[in-house]
């Protein structure tokens, strides 16, 4: 049983009244969850504010409460008063959990693009090297053998220090997780220090509605990782590197192609071979080797170098690292499939104007003979997407497929017509196909020597919503199922 006494050492707070030396059974932030002798933190959110329930809070059993304003509860009830309550919560969390950050390696990476393969690809190469490593991010959280769905690219505080303690008591010595702009805003990872600090890139985005409200306030969000981490790992071609670096308060090691760099990559060059797509480069400045990666991309260039970066910290060797390197595959990120035919089908997560954009003009660099894109859109989410990615398929690959995504509530033709108002607009060759399989069988079929297949928008997710049900559907086995057709 803990007291308030063990879990507020390192908090800053005002005891307005009540007093520490009390017994606490849980720590809770949501109000459905209080049970007796619990200690009870008002968190402010966008829809619901936690204090708003403190009468019911202590109706159900709350011995503690900690709050942002003043409030009126019973002599009985401590009271914490702080600044930032979500703060709060990530300092409880962490004292809650025994402070497991500070029994292992924290490696945190920010930025526009880039997050969840570069944490993948290292997780990969120190895992390849022998170091236990759990991972936290979009696609999933990873201790030992457990693969737990994610909900949020960064969880929740009491979360991620539940997670963290999980890998603790595992084994696992090192984690390496991706930092989202929304999680630094919210405080989701605080409580700790991180040993290192990756910047990956930062382009406009998620700007508006509940994220940020300009650029502004995204460009500092990003800058709060390295105001809390000990080396920050930083892009040197990255645009907005002096707002991200503002006030930053750990040291800097950079990584670059065309800037000067502390580990830089010359003599780029791409490798395409019939259902292999990848790149090559000389890597010079604090290591000197040739690199080989086994996921296209000029973007693979700068995840792989960040990567080198910190293994280099870490003491993974060179021959690890390369080994590594030529074998890494993040799943449904410029994942490529292997089939018998003399063409490159690959899976991406590309789901906005904007990736889709960025990934088509890194393959087209590849020089197929075709550009084949294959892709639907959401269903009860913005029009304004569907226009701007039919738009820049039709614009850049040669040959665009419609098809359906999650259409949820709305019917697949109606997300289709709107996404043709976009293709429309340029002037690529295009098709509609509704069924998704039928529209990945369509693209194998009709593939040609040296084309490039691009499934796009599904990823790594391996469902199908509609009409609020998910339904199990995974492109890698609707590929080998017409592959068996055939």
């Amino acid at each position: 049983m803990r007291t308030l006494l063990d879990l507020v050492p390192k908090m800053s707070y005002t005891l307005i009244q009540g007093n520490l030396d009390r017994e606490i059974t849980e720590l809770v932030y949501d109000s459905r969850k209080v049970t007796p002798g619990c200690i009870f933190v008002c968190i402010v959110g966008a829809i619901s504010d936690g204090h708003d329930y403190l009468q019911d809070v202590i109706d159900r059993g709350a011995v503690c409460v900690v709050v942002e304003r003043e409030v009126e509860v019973p002599s009985d009830i401590t009271v914490l008063r702080v600044n930032s309550s979500r703060t709060a919560l990530a300092e409880l969390s962490a004292a809650w959990f025994g402070h497991p950050a500070e029994q292992l390696t924290t490696i945190g990476i920010t930025g526009t693009k880039g997050k969840t393969t570069t944490t993948y690809m290292i997780r990969d190469m120190m895992e390849h090297a022998g170091l236990k490593t759990g991972l936290v991010g979009t696609i999933e959280v990873i201790i030992g053998d457990d693969h737990i769905p994610a909900v949020n690219t960064t969880p929740e505080s009491f979360l991620l220090q539940q997670y963290f303690r999980r890998m603790v008591d595992a084994g696992i010595t090192h984690v390496v997780m991706e930092v989202s702009s929304q999680a630094l805003k919210m405080d989701r990872v605080g409580g700790f220090l991180f040993d290192y600090g990756i910047f990956t890139n930062l382009e406009e985005d998620h700007i508006g509605g509940a994220e940020h409200p300009d650029m502004a306030d995204y460009i500092y969000c990003k800058s709060l990782l390295f105001r809390k981490c000990k080396l920050g790992l930083i892009n040197a071609d990255a645009d907005y590197l002096e707002g991200v670096l503002d006030r930053h308060t750990c040291e800097i090691e950079t990584f670059g192609i065309e800037n000067p760099a502390d580990l830089r990559a010359s003599d780029i060059q791409r490798i395409n071979e019939p259902g292999y797509l990848g790149v090559k480069y000389q890597l010079s400045g604090l290591a000197n080797y040739p690199v080989r990666v086994d996921i296209p991309g000029d973007f693979t260039v700068y995840n792989s170098l960040v990567a080198i970066a910190l293994c280099r910290h870490l003491g993974v060797d060179t021959q690890n690292i390369l080994s590594a390197l030529d074998q890494v595959q993040v799943k449904g990120r410029l994942e490529v499939v292997p089939t018998p035919g003399d063409y490159t089908l690959m899976i991406d997560y590309a789901h906005n104007a904007m990736s889709l954009e960025a990934l088509l003009k890194n393959i087209r660099k590849y020089g197929p003979n075709r550009m084949i894109c294959m892709f639907g859109c959401g269903g009860n989410r913005s029009k304004v997407r569907r226009y701007e990615m039919g738009e820049v398929s039709s614009r850049l690959a040669d040959l665009t497929v419609v098809t359906s995504d999650n259409p949820r509530n709305e019917e697949p033709m109606d997300i289709i017509n709107d996404i043709l108002i976009g293709v429309k607009k340029a002037d690529g060759a295009y098709v509609t196909i509704p069924d998704r399989k039928e529209a990945i069988r369509y693209c194998m079929e009709h593939a040609q020597s040296g084309d490039i297949i691009l499934l796009a928008g599904k990823g790594h997710e391996d469902y199908q919503e509609i009409k609020g049900k998910k339904h199990h559907m995974d492109e890698r086995e609707l590929i080998a199922d017409i592959l068996a057709d055939r």
